[in-house]
């Protein structure tokens, strides 16, 4: 039975667990919040307290889930990893008017938390075999607007930090992938798209040449 890591399992990583459960994937999700661990746990998915922008805190979380699983073939990263100061504008606001606070919390945590999940999932997945790596993202990755800047960046580095990762790993079992989501997600329909995405970006060899993916 394949077994899949999903980190952040609210509203999108929810629905990315629970459609694996219904394709009979083992499912461990990793959250900080004992209200959505509790949610999937419900749901049968292994749950798993840690801050998984913590490199050995995330490594020991995968650890566990191997150990659970007796495998590891997925790890999905559907984390919102800003961490704006208290006041902050959203989405870290106007350039002019911006400070290294705003920035490092909308901006720079994105990035840190994207490399975490892929340095940490790469050795995880490497030591069992081999599998898949997903990384979601904002549609701000490939199209900036005004007051968006610091997300921006933020999404733009996740999504050459998984790109590098790809052309990195070409020739080995290990197959990070990234999956832009444009658009706010409302609605359960398109929750349940990305979920499907996800399950088909899981598949063999579908991600070889999808190394990245459009949900518009």
């Amino acid at each position: 039975m394949r077994s899949a890591v999903i980190l952040g399992a609210r509203n999108i990583g929810g629905a990315i667990a629970a459609r694996l459960l219904e394709d009979g994937w083992q499912v461990a999700a990793v959250a900080r919040s004992d209200e959505t661990l509790t949610a999937v746990a419900e749901r049968g998915a292994l749950a798993l307290k840690a801050d998984a922008a913590k490199p050995r805190t995330l490594a020991a979380a995968l650890e566990i889930a191997v150990e659970e699983h007796g495998g590891l073939d997925l790890v999905v990263n559907a984390i919102h990893p800003q961490r704006p100061p208290q006041g902050s504008p959203e989405w870290g606001g106007p350039l002019e008017t911006m400070d290294p606070a705003d920035f490092q919390g909308w901006g720079s945590a994105v990035a840190e938390q994207t490399y975490v999940f892929l340095n940490t999932g790469i050795r995880a997945l490497r030591a069992t075999g081999g599998g898949t790596l997903v990384q979601l993202t904002g549609g701000s990755a490939v199209t900036p607007a005004a007051g968006r800047g610091a997300w921006a960046a933020g999404c733009a580095a996740a999504r050459a930090l998984v790109l590098s990762a790809h052309e990195e790993l070409r020739d080995e079992p290990v197959h990070p992938c990234l999956l832009v989501v444009h658009g706010a997600v409302r609605s359960p329909e398109e929750r349940e798209e990305i979920a499907a995405t996800v399950a088909h970006l899981a598949e063999p060899r579908s991600h070889r040449s999808l190394p990245e993916v459009h949900l518009r």
